[in-house]
């Protein structure tokens, strides 16, 4: 899955209001970011490269097996598959939209 693909999963799930009231942002390094920004309905996503409250620093590869269910979000988070900073309990209010 490309970082297009893995955008439009991304906003199928979070959809018009995800009630995330936040910013996150999927930091995949050299292939790029999504952005959410679920602040107040509509939500969006995009690949622009913005502050967020909570930035998850994640490879390309292993969003996409976050996104297909592959991979758990704490045990990714626990193996050091993916990195948390800024609001933690944005983090945790994302595993009921992913």
């Amino acid at each position: 899955m490309d970082l297009q693909a893995c955008t439009e999963t991304i906003r199928s799930k979070v959809g018009d209001n995800s009630g995330l009231n936040a910013t996150l942002k999927f930091d995949c390094g050299a292939d790029g970011v999504v952005f959410v920004d679920a602040v107040a309905p509509p939500n969006t996503v995009s690949n622009e490269n913005k502050e967020a409250s909570c930035t998850i620093t994640i490879a390309l590869a292993d969003l996409a097996a976050l996104l297909t269910g592959q991979l758990n979000p704490m045990n990714g988070f626990m193996m050091g598959k993916l990195k948390v900073a800024g609001d933690m309990g944005v983090a945790m209010r994302l595993q009921t939209v992913v």
